[in-house]
C-alpha cells in the first residue's frame, strides 16, 4: 500500500458506490487488489438504481465483491489491509470501527494521490487544488480554459469532472490535474503536495468536518493563493506546512501589492509571478473583456490566473482562457 502500483494481495473495503467508489473499486480491482465493495441499497425509483446495479453487475464480472444491504455499513469486516471511503460515507459505523481498530482508512484522495504513476522517469501530473464550500468547480473550470490557451492538456477532477483516481490512472497522462473539493473530500488526507492550492471562501467548513480545509494547504510545492480579504483563509496559509520555497499568493479587488493579484482601475493584473514584480505589474486582463465587474466574478478568475500562472501558463493564456470560458 505504499507508492506504487502492484496490490497483488491487498484486501480493501471500499465504503460506498456513487461515481468514487466504482472509480476506486475498478481501478484497484486492475492493480491486483481484492475488493469488497459496501453500500446501502437505493429506492427502487431512484434514477441511479439502473446505473448503479449495471456497474455492481459489471465489477462482479471483473472480481468484486459487491455487498448492497441495509447493514452494508454498519459493521467492519475482519481481514482488512485498507478501508477507502467515499464522502458520503465518512461518519458509518464500518468507517468508524476500522479507525478503532487501526486498519488505515484513506479517502478517495488520499487514494488518488498514491496511485499517481511514480515510476523511475515518469513525472506525474502535477496538482492545482481548490477547495471551498462554493465557487471551487468554478474556478476549477477557468482554469482548465487557461491552460487549454497554453497549449497543455488539463483534466478537471473531483468535485466536478472526472473522479480523481479515473484522472490518475488514465494511460494516456495529462499535463495537469485541477482538482476541485468539497470538504469531505479532504478528510483523511495526509501525502497529498499539490503544486498550488486555494482555498476559495470564508463560508463555515461542514459540519463534523471542521478541520478538513486546512488540509488543502498543507505540503504545497510552489504557491498558496488566498483572497486577501479572508482573515480566516490567511490564517490556514499561515500556519500550513509547506514544501520550503512555496509562497503564499494574495488576491485582492484593490491595488494589488507585491506576491499579489489584483485590479488596477480596469485591468486585472499580477504582481506575483513576473520577474520585476518590485517595481511594475502585468496585465492580465480587462473587466471589459472579462464581461462583468461583479465582485465574486472577479475573484474566482483572479484565483484562476494565479492557480494557471504558478503552472506555468502566461498572462496570455490568461486572456486567452477567460475570454474562452465567457464564449464557451
Amino acid at each position: 500500500m505504499s507508492d506504487g502500483r502492484d496490490w497483488s494481495g491487498v484486501r480493501v473495503a471500499v465504503a460506498g458506490f456513487g461515481r468514487a467508489g466504482f472509480a476506486a473499486t475498478d481501478n484497484l480491482l486492475h492493480l491486483g487488489a481484492t475488493v469488497t465493495a459496501y453500500a446501502v441499497p437505493l429506492d427502487d425509483d431512484d434514477p441511479l438504481e439502473a446505473d448503479r446495479a449495471e456497474k455492481a453487475e459489471l465489477l462482479s464480472v471483473l472480481g468484486a465483491t459487491i455487498v448492497l444491504d441495509e447493514l452494508a455499513l454498519d459493521v467492519l469486516p475482519e481481514g482488512l489491509d485498507l478501508v477507502v471511503s467515499s464522502p458520503e460515507c465518512l461518519d458509518t459505523p464500518l468507517v468508524a470501527q476500522a479507525r478503532e481498530r487501526g486498519v488505515p482508512v484513506w479517502g478517495e484522495v488520499e487514494l488518488a494521490w498514491r496511485l499517481r504513476d511514480t515510476s523511475t522517469g515518469h513525472r506525474p501530473a502535477p496538482w492545482l487544488v481548490v477547495a471551498g464550500s462554493a465557487g471551487h468547480t468554478d474556478v476549477a473550470l477557468l482554469v482548465e480554459q487557461i491552460l487549454l490557451a497554453a497549449g497543455q492538456r488539463p483534466a478537471v477532477a473531483g468535485a466536478v469532472g472526472l473522479p480523481l483516481v479515473e484522472a490518475v490512472m488514465d494511460p494516456e497522462p495529462y499535463d495537469a490535474l485541477v482538482v476541485a473539493l468539497d470538504d469531505p473530500q479532504l478528510v483523511d488526507v495526509a501525502s497529498m503536495s499539490p503544486l498550488a492550492a486555494a482555498v476559495l471562501d470564508t463560508a463555515p467548513a461542514s459540519e463534523g468536518h471542521p478541520a478538513a480545509r486546512a488540509a488543502a494547504y498543507e505540503h504545497v510545492q510552489e504557491a498558496c493563493v488566498y483572497v486577501a480579504a479572508d482573515e480566516a483563509t490567511r490564517s490556514l496559509v499561515e500556519e500550513a506546512d509547506v514544501v520550503e520555497g512555496a509562497r503564499a499568493i494574495g488576491v485582492t479587488l484593490g491595488m494589488p501589492g507585491v506576491g499579489m493579484l489584483g485590479v488596477v482601475e480596469d485591468l486585472l493584473v499580477e504582481r506575483a509571478f513576473l520577474p520585476q514584480r518590485s517595481t511594475s505589474a502585468a496585465e492580465l486582463t480587462s473587466l471589459e473583456d472579462l464581461g462583468t465587474e461583479d465582485p465574486v466574478t472577479v475573484t474566482r478568475a483572479l484565483v484562476a490566473a494565479a492557480l494557471a500562472l504558478a503552472s506555468g501558463a502566461t498572462p496570455a493564456d490568461v486572456r486567452d482562457g477567460l475570454r474562452n470560458a465567457r464564449h464557451a
